[in-house]
């Protein structure tokens, strides 16, 4: 991989990181009122909160992170199928693992939950991002 090739690399995960920071607000602001407002049980709470952000995530991938890859909205059904998939099962499985076992057997505060289950799910993430929902198109015969 070129120069080139690793200052792309880089800008992608800084942008895949902002986007996720953005996601992190909306899944705890999500998390808080199903739990704290609405009295939603814990884990569906977070699995909802979760998927929340897992949307907003795609939106801003789709359009912004991965907007090179996707220049026409054309499969946009199936990358939200494959995000979901991916990141979706990921971030919740991870998520409501954390959830169960630091707030649920540990009787950490469940926002510290969140936040750990967040940062344990966000490299893999970022790997089926790129590599199963944004893959890159093949080299064309005429490179």
């Amino acid at each position: 991989m070129g120069r080139n090739g690793c200052s792309s690399l880089f800008v992608r995960w800084l942008k895949f990181n902002a986007v996720g920071a953005i996601g992190i607000v909306v899944q705890t602001a999500a998390l808080w009122v199903l739990k704290s407002m609405l009295r939603v049980e814990i884990l569906t709470a977070t699995a909802i909160a979760v998927e929340t952000a897992v949307l907003h995530n795609f939106v801003w991938h789709e359009n912004w992170t991965w907007r090179d890859r996707t220049t026409s909205h054309r499969g946009a059904l199936r990358r939200l199928v494959r995000f979901n998939l991916s990141n979706g099962l990921i971030s919740i499985g991870v998520n409501i693992v954390f959830m169960r076992t630091l707030a649920g057997y540990f009787h950490w505060p469940y926002m510290v939950a969140n936040f750990v289950g967040i940062a344990a799910g966000s490299l893999a993430n970022y790997l089926a991002s790129d590599k199963l929902v944004f893959e890159s198109a093949p080299p064309s015969i005429n490179q």
